[in-house]
């Protein structure tokens, strides 16, 4: 038995000894952080941390592009978050727990654009979050050395990192235009231009803008099952030129016409709204539509008009 026992500490790397002096020290125990689901190799390969998917290549300002392959930390609370800047954003909770949660917050997808700006760089494509993913938006700001200064949720599921760096400390060092290629310039300064002889509206020239953003690689084409806005929504009359307003128009009024004449060729009285409008100034109210009744063996159902 005694032989048996020595052999099963010297295969667990325990070396066998007498006992200890006296007025020896006792060993000390240190107990480290779990790492319970973070790339644990005992664990199956679908429990430990992985990505949904690949960043977006590397975009952007060029004196950006040193971030890539750096990571920086910052612990709040029991949470460790970690920003790798065009790879991901990740949460790591600090304890002892059996189960220490640990996510991925969002991967590297494109950037915010407004006013010529670079706004922030958009992490989607997180972990699961009730029926979403998680995502983040870091918003670089100029600071003495690159460190991650905040991290909040201001919403269920999205978060809000401020990542400082002197590498956007000068005024021009977040601007779009100088970043693009000549062809591209090109392309923007027609699309100004057509906008400042009106020959395209506001709604055309974001539009027309956001697709060369998209060329440049900066923003991501929507996806094909992302939902889009309906029809007679407030997008829905949107034009991108003034052509094309005026054929909606030319369509719109032949539609009017097509139904005036269905309804005197049925003999139904009808006004315009001014008449309408008219009528109800001098006391002769239009005539409204009952209350519908409710039905019968179901109180909760009203009928339809």
């Amino acid at each position: 038995m005694a032989a048996g026992l020595v052999r099963v500490l010297l295969f667990l790397g325990l070396s066998v000894r007498g006992p200890a002096p006296a007025g020896a020290a006792k060993m000390k125990v240190v107990e480290e952080p779990n790492t319970f689901g973070v790339n644990n190799p005992f664990l199956p390969q679908a429990s430990r941390l992985q990505a949904k998917r690949d960043p977006s290549p590397v975009s952007g300002p060029a004196h950006l592009f040193r971030l890539s392959g750096k990571c920086f930390s910052l612990v709040e609370s029991t949470y460790k978050y970690e920003f790798c800047p065009f790879h991901n954003v990740t949460q790591h909770e600090q304890t002892f727990r059996w189960n220490a949660y640990s996510g991925v917050l969002g991967i590297w997808h494109e950037w915010e654009i407004a006013n010529n700006t670079f706004m922030g760089m958009w992490m989607r494509d997180g972990d699961a979050c009730r029926s979403r993913s998680r995502q983040s938006k870091v918003e670089l700001a100029c600071g003495k050395s690159n460190r991650l200064a905040h991290v909040s949720e201001p919403s269920t599921c999205v978060y809000a990192l401020t990542f400082e760096t002197p590498l956007v400390c000068h005024p021009h060092a977040l601007l779009v235009y100088p970043t693009l290629p000549e062809a591209l310039q090109r392309r923007w300064d027609q699309v100004e231009q057509d906008l400042a002889d009106k020959l395209i509206t506001a709604q055309g020239h974001e539009k027309l803008l956001r697709t060369l953003f998209e060329d440049a690689g900066y923003l991501k084409a929507p996806k094909e099952n992302e939902p889009t806005q309906l029809e007679g929504g407030p997008d829905s009359l949107g034009f991108e030129t003034l052509e094309s307003c005026r054929k909606a128009r030319r369509e719109l009024s032949e539609e009017i016409r097509r139904l005036k004449g269905l309804l005197s060729q049925h003999g139904i009285p009808y006004m315009r709204p001014t008449e309408t409008s008219s009528l109800e100034h001098l006391g002769h109210k239009t005539p409204r539509a009952k209350p519908a009744e409710q039905l019968r063996g179901d109180p909760g159902l009203r009928g339809s008009l």
